[in-house]
């Protein structure tokens, strides 16, 4: 039975991962899209690192740990940190925070693709498949009102992203003896890292230092990026990895909800219902295949021996 308090840190990080949605929305009314990246990681690497150091822990100091969670910044903070931002200047906010959701379908289809998922149950290639179908129902591709977009194709690939990330993780980064809250501070401060290389390239743009853009950036970043790192953290200790990530549910429900009620946004039957059947794929491809029966050994018969 979960714990109250665990159920409490769960709908608080289902709030902040499915606010930051919205807090980019209002966010790119003054920041371009790498400037967005950039400062959220920036400050959420501050709120983490310092709790790290704070907790007697030191960040890796090898170079082969560094380069794979390099790698693993690249696709999981850089790339859809940028991305969703990008997508987001002409795709609703809650929109975004339903193509996020298809992140576990793209991290189970790489675990199938790489092998590290072995045993595809029915059950699981069936989640596979509704999930993709209802990613097809929110594109509509076959409609002239679908969202075949660039800024809807931009979110995808963020969600796609994601899933790499997890994957490199899982494969290359998780037996290196890191706890969560190292990788944590290692990947956010290498992903600073590599957005501002960007910067010259595509975050001079000038910036309008209105207060609704500084407060969203600053929420996004120290408690969409930051805080939620942590919460997340301890849901993982207390509840293992595969409960913990149960609060992805709840973040489209999130996401649309803020949307309709702070930016007005109107999302139509089509795009509610292809993320209903996303979110039933997604529930379905996760569920861990039962466990194999193994009947006792059988013990024989003793003997009875003749006098």
């Amino acid at each position: 039975m979960t714990a109250p308090g665990t159920l409490v840190r769960m709908g608080v990080l289902a709030l902040l991962w499915g606010s930051s949605f919205l807090w980019i929305k209002i966010a790119l009314t003054g920041l371009s899209p790498v400037q967005i990246a950039l400062v959220r990681t920036l400050l959420g690497a501050a709120v983490v690192v310092a709790i790290t150091v704070s907790r007697g822990q030191r960040l890796p100091a090898d170079r082969g740990t560094w380069a794979h969670v390099g790698v693993a910044a690249l696709f999981g903070n850089a790339i859809p940190f940028v991305l969703f931002a990008v997508g987001e200047q002409t795709v609703d906010s809650g929109v975004a925070g339903v193509l996020n959701s298809t992140t576990p379908l793209w991290t189970l289809a790489l675990g199938f693709a790489l092998g590290s998922e072995k045993r595809r149950t029915p059950v699981q290639l069936t989640g596979l498949a509704l999930g993709f179908g209802g990613t097809l129902l929110i594109f509509a591709p076959w409609q002239r009102g679908g969202l075949m977009t660039w800024g809807a194709l931009a979110c995808l690939l963020a969600a796609i992203s994601y899933a790499v990330a997890y994957t490199h993780i899982g494969r290359h980064v998780s037996g290196r003896g890191l706890s969560s809250l190292q990788l944590t501070s290692t990947q956010l401060l290498a992903g600073g890292a590599l957005i501002a290389v960007t910067v010259p390239v595509g975050g001079l743009q000038p910036v309008h230092l209105d207060a609704g853009a500084l407060i969203a950036v600053g929420i996004l970043g120290v408690f969409g990026t930051g805080a939620a790192f942590i919460i997340n953290n301890r849901l993982i200790a207390d509840e293992g990895p595969t409960n913990a990530t149960t609060v992805g549910y709840l973040l489209p429900v999130v996401s649309v909800l803020l949307g309709a009620a702070f930016l007005g946004e109107d999302l139509n039957l089509r795009i509610v219902a292809g993320a209903l059947v996303v979110l039933v794929g997604v529930a379905l491809s996760r569920r861990a295949p039962a466990p194999a029966v193994v009947p006792p050994p059988t013990v024989a018969e003793p003997v009875l021996c003749a006098k």
